[in-house]
């Protein structure tokens, strides 16, 4: 039986190292020269066998699961490795599948040997299949296309069978090819459709339907748009060079090795060198010109989350999920990243302050990559102040004329300079300090109660987790961690509530790790009313890294799952994450986002409970009532109407893996798309966090019933709304007092 331990101080290693996210993609490393085949890089090669042993001794001894490293492991990892090589299983054929499977059971032995001369074999393939494909495209651009006959293309291919013969290959290259072309064509005319229709209403939209719509590589000048035609043979070009070029021997490895640390968990990865260069880019947190994290995900890079006050959040066109799949530099031409290493993407990206930078992106919202928006932004650093805790005091005036005041704390991570700490700096920046100082701050300014905003906050330190939960409560545990050997409980040992008044915890899909442990123990305690999506992440791991180097031989790192985090009742983060006790609408839960939808999660479990004391006023009684009075003013409120009916159009989307392959169906799609999200926009800022927001008016109506049922008293009743007081809660329909 596992042993039960209480952390008095918070151990180096329970330090969530990682943003929820990081991690989850496969692994990529920049490319330095093109290897021969079958053989690595001449200059300073890597001691490949070392690192494959020492990879297959060290992932079962540390894995919290310690499983073996076995043929399922071996079977789990090849599936893995080919699909990381060729995602919509497209390029293989399945008589390629059944000859590499005939090895499968023999690959565990042959990487814990330091063999890995099998994973070259299925590269060479790879690159076979894809000259042989990429010389059929251009045959069938020679030809051309029927665009008027009613037929459709399955985009969603990640589980379909690989072609069974040269016939079956040919056809889906067919409608493969013909998909890219309608795509670019279709979002060429949805732009002057979209344009010729804003002329006719003189409506001024500041060229939101061309970044809505345009299937161009970038909005530069209309001479240097190439005909769709081109577009593509260039595109299958520019691929075919890439993977010829850019999978050296150090990317083949950590690939490969990769594979299987995956078998055990989407979040253990081995990093080869370069790969640790890569790991430190994403914690740092900032990737230095546009203020965002990235990871790879089908060949492009995915944007995980945008960091609090860099050019990107700021401008608020690029969203977590959307994918980065060309890059220009000013008005240069774009250069297309597809396929490329993740930190060759991000040394394009990045760039000197000022300068401006030109992303061609999918949509999060467009799963079958049917349509591209161009975002310019100009690079900027990311401060360090833009990225902490903040504040500020909203007003909600009722109909009957009562006013509410209410703090809203937004924290965007967990963060804590260890660096500073170590050295002892009593200086050293915290999350912990810097939310102690504005609850301190709001006790001075008569609120009625707060909103703790944790939404897109993908975690950090869980000694700042712990440390800020315990401001909200007496003394008590606010997570169980279990390792391998036992289980220690994090407590919060200040006997004092910092504040004790009502309390909303505002989450989303992008609310993980840290943000998950915060809004589980408040709601055990019956502190908080949770608000938001359906779920949050739902990733309760913590992943530690350790270094392979021997002497001064850099070998990279191993970054495995060690310890996994429990509720203070014993149910696990992982999977189920946290769920709302009001749910509101939102675009987020019709797209995949969530561990969910990894391969190969650690599952859902549960332990004992531990000791705790609930709140003495706690919320949960006026949950129900909290519950109806929400209901009631969604139902008749257009923002989530409207929200709703996008939600429901994604789903639908997301469930139909056929797309049309006509042009004119296209268009019409594409131009209905724009107009729903203009209207979005219009309503409610998509969004962004101002007074438009409608998750966030709704959490401050929420904090206002909740008020009233616990019978504390508003600020001050008025008879009139001052101008400056938003949002005001009234009934649909009803004009303003």
């Amino acid at each position: 039986m596992l042993q039960k331990k209480t952390m008095r101080k918070h151990p180096l290693y329970l330090l969530l190292l990682v943003a929820a996210l990081t991690g989850c993609g496969r692994p990529d490393a920049p490319a330095q020269t093109v290897p021969s085949a079958g053989a690595l890089p001449p200059e300073n090669p890597l001691p490949v066998k070392k690192i494959a042993r020492l990879m297959a001794g060290s992932l079962p001894e540390n894995h919290l699961n310690h499983n073996k490293f076995n043929d399922t492991v071996a079977t789990n990892a090849l599936t893995l490795f080919i699909d990381s090589l060729d995602y919509d299983h497209s390029f293989f054929l399945a008589t390629d599948i059944a000859e590499f499977q005939l090895q499968a059971t023999q690959l565990d032995n042959q990487v814990s040997a330091g063999d890995i001369t099998f994973a070259q074999l299925v590269l060479d393939r790879f690159k076979e299949r894809v000259g042989n494909r990429v010389a059929y495209a251009n045959q069938l651009l020679d030809k051309g296309f029927s665009l008027d006959e009613t037929e459709t293309y399955c985009w969603k291919r990640d589980k379909a069978p690989w072609p069974a013969d040269e016939t079956e290959w040919n056809e889906l290259w067919r409608k493969k090819i013909k998909n890219d072309y309608v795509a670019r064509m279709a979002g060429l005319e949805a732009e002057k459709t979209t344009k010729k229709t804003e002329k006719t209403n003189e409506v001024e939209t500041a060229s939101a339907a061309t970044e809505k719509t345009a299937n161009a590589v970038s909005e530069i000048k209309t001479a240097k748009i190439l005909p769709p035609i081109d577009f593509v043979r260039e595109r299958y070009k520019q691929y075919q060079l890439l993977i010829e070029s850019n999978l050296d021997g150090e990317a083949l490895l950590q690939r490969y090795l990769s594979a299987f640390t995956h078998s055990y968990d989407p979040h253990s990865e081995y990093l080869s060198p370069r790969g640790v260069e890569d790991f430190d880019i994403n914690m740092s947190l900032s990737l230095v010109g546009i203020g965002a994290t990235l990871r790879s995900e089908d060949g492009a890079a995915k944007i995980e989350k945008l960091i609090a006050g860099g050019p990107a959040e700021q401008d608020g066109r690029l969203q977590a999920g959307d994918k980065i799949i060309a890059v220009a530099q000013g008005d240069e031409d774009p250069v297309s990243i597809l396929y490329w290493p993740l930190s060759k993407a991000v040394r394009i990206i990045r760039g000197e302050k000022g300068t401006k930078v030109v992303l061609t992106v999918i949509p999060a919202d467009d799963a079958a990559g049917t349509r591209t928006k161009a975002i310019d932004l100009i690079r900027d650093e990311v401060k360090l102040e833009a990225q902490a805790a903040k504040s500020e005091i909203r007003e909600l005036t009722r109909p009957d004329g009562t006013l509410y005041r209410i703090g809203l704390l937004t924290l965007p991570e967990f963060y804590a300079d260890f660096e500073a700490a170590r050295n002892g700096e009593k200086t050293a920046r915290r999350a912990s300090t810097d939310v102690r100082r504005i609850l301190n701050e709001f006790a001075t300014n008569r609120l009625n109660g707060i909103i703790f905003d944790l939404r897109n906050n993908g975690g950090g330190s869980l000694a700042e987790a712990i440390d800020i939960a315990g401001l909200f409560i007496t003394l008590g545990p606010i997570v169980q961690v279990r390792s391998k050997y036992f289980v220690e409980e994090g407590k919060d040992e200040d006997q004092e509530a910092l504040y004790t008044g009502p309390l909303v915890v505002l989450v989303n899909r992008l609310s993980a790790s840290a943000s998950e442990i915060v809004a589980a123990a408040l709601q055990d305690y019956g502190r908080a009313v949770i608000v938001g999506d359906s779920k949050t992440h739902g990733k309760g791991t913590v992943q530690t890294v350790i270094p392979l180097s021997v002497f001064s031989e850099d070998l990279g790192s191993l970054k495995v799952t060690t310890a996994s985090f429990y509720r203070i009742t014993g149910f696990s983060t992982q999977l189920k994450g946290i769920v709302p006790d009001i749910v509101l609408p939102s675009i987020y839960d019709s797209l995949e986002i969530g561990e969910e939808y990894l391969d190969h999660t650690l599952p859902w479990s549960q332990i004992d409970s531990t000791k705790f004391r609930p709140w003495m006023e706690s919320v949960k009684p006026s949950l129900a009532e909290l519950q109806q009075k929400s209901a009631l003013r969604m139902a008749g409120n257009p923002d989530f109407t409207t929200l709703l009916t996008r939600r429901e159009q994604l789903r639908k989307r997301m469930e139909n893996p056929e797309v049309s392959l006509k042009l004119t169906d296209r268009i019409n799609e594409i131009v209905s798309e724009t107009e729903l999200e203009n209207l979005q926009e219009e309503e409610f800022g998509d969004g962004k966090k101002d007074k438009d927001d409608p998750a966030l008016t709704e959490s401050l109506r929420i904090l206002a019933d909740l008020t009233e049922l616990l019978g504390r008293k508003p600020a001050v009743q008025v008879t009139q709304t001052e101008p400056n007081r938003i949002p005001s809660d009234h009934p649909p329909g009803q004009s303003r007092p």
